[in-house]
């Protein structure tokens, strides 16, 4: 008899989620983590998240987000923890700009609370920016922040209250399965499983050899500076931004929240490929200077000292979406990985269809469109 019905291999972002979905469900579940929990290696560091409704990157993202909110305010009820802050976001661009005018066309579509902002109203309402005149924008109401330090630990404790096993400092070195089973080895001993939960983060293309699918990995550095007009960077005189830059680069930010002392601003960008041999954990005065450029054309009284940057990293997909399915050889093994920079609100959603997929073998969730036959 295995000693766990499954096991969930990497404890951020999805693994949390998909512990505690698994635990809550009466079910042994074991975690296995590399690192602590939370941690800065990956994809989910960085004190603020955004989520939104405004998703035109496929319509079924909204379905999936709508969920994951009610989803977060449980795990907020149970953690008694504020983990999710509705603020709002703008969306910035001019009127040629695909980002705003697929995102405008998606809220429509799906019936998302937003209010549009003609240049007049946005320079108005937000003197902050600094912006050409022909800079239009819409507010996606339903919009806000996740705390994501805090929603893995929540996460964790809850999956911990429930009877999960999770393991920190335990790397994964070989994996195999058949049809009894799965069985994992570790850096301290081997756990065999009925079912395999893979979230591996940027270390899907070391355990995931075989899916014929090109993961890349992309550098993000993240960084927060005191600004010179503090009073105007609060959360009751500002909110969470995106302005799209060009087709591979977004720039967005954060004003200053809870305790914050300094504005968050940050590039999502396809262009800074890397591997994990190559990257550099370290921000550099490159980095900064970047940001603190980006920054200072767009809200120049924002760019005060440097206060802190960090990296992180996205894995990539080749069309940017994420995979959510079943091992194409083995069905007892479940894999959530490329989340491509966007996925970390959607996790309590994830952790649910990937539970689903784990004990019943699929789920009722609108996940088709994320899995591997894309690919073939």
């Amino acid at each position: 008899m295995p000693a766990h019905d499954v096991i969930v291999v990497g404890v951020g972002t999805m693994g949390s989620a998909a512990c505690d979905a698994l635990a809550r469900r009466g079910v042994s579940v074991l975690g296995l983590e590399q690192f602590g929990i939370p941690h800065s290696m990956g994809s989910h560091s960085g004190r603020t998240r955004m989520i939104r409704s405004a998703y035109r990157e496929h319509p079924d993202y909204v379905v999936l987000v709508r969920r994951a909110a009610d989803l977060w305010r449980d795990l907020e009820r149970a953690s008694g923890r504020t983990l999710l802050t509705p603020s709002g976001l703008i969306f910035i661009g001019s009127p040629k700009d695909q980002l705003l005018e697929e995102s405008l066309q998606c809220v429509q579509q799906h019936g998302v609370r937003h209010e549009i902002l003609s240049p007049a109203d946005l320079r108005r309402r937000f003197p902050q920016f600094r912006l050409p005149t022909d800079r239009g924008a819409f507010i996606d109401l339903e919009a806000g922040f996740l705390r994501p330090e805090k929603c893995i630990e929540s996460f964790t404790d809850r999956a911990f209250r429930h009877g999960g096993e999770i393991h920190t400092y335990e790397p994964v070195v070989a994996w195999k399965a058949d049809g009894n089973g799965v069985e994992v080895q570790t850096s301290r001993g081997r756990y065999p499983a009925g079912r395999l939960v893979f979230t591996p983060g940027p270390w899907a293309d070391r355990l995931l050899t075989d899916l014929g699918v090109k993961l890349t990995l992309t550098r993000q550095v993240q960084a927060w500076f005191r600004p010179l007009r503090p009073e105007m960077f609060g959360l009751d005189r500002f909110l969470p931004w995106t302005v799209q830059v060009d087709a591979e680069r977004n720039i967005y930010g954060f004003p200053m929240v809870d305790d914050e002392i300094g504005v968050k601003v940050a590039e999502h960008s396809r262009v800074h490929r890397t591997t994990l041999e190559e990257v550099s954990r370290v921000p550099s005065a490159e980095d900064e200077a970047l940001l603190r450029r980006e920054l200072g054309q767009l809200l120049p009284d924002a760019a005060g000292p440097a206060l802190s940057l960090q990296v992180c990293l996205y894995t990539n997909t080749p069309d940017h979406q994420f995979i959510i399915d079943l091992h194409p050889r083995w069905p007892a093994v479940v894999l959530a990985c490329g989340f491509s920079g966007h996925g970390f609100k959607f996790a309590p959603v994830v952790g649910e269809a990937l539970a689903d997929l784990a004990l019943e073998g699929r789920t009722g969730l609108p996940i088709q469109f994320l899995g591997l036959h894309r690919f073939r």
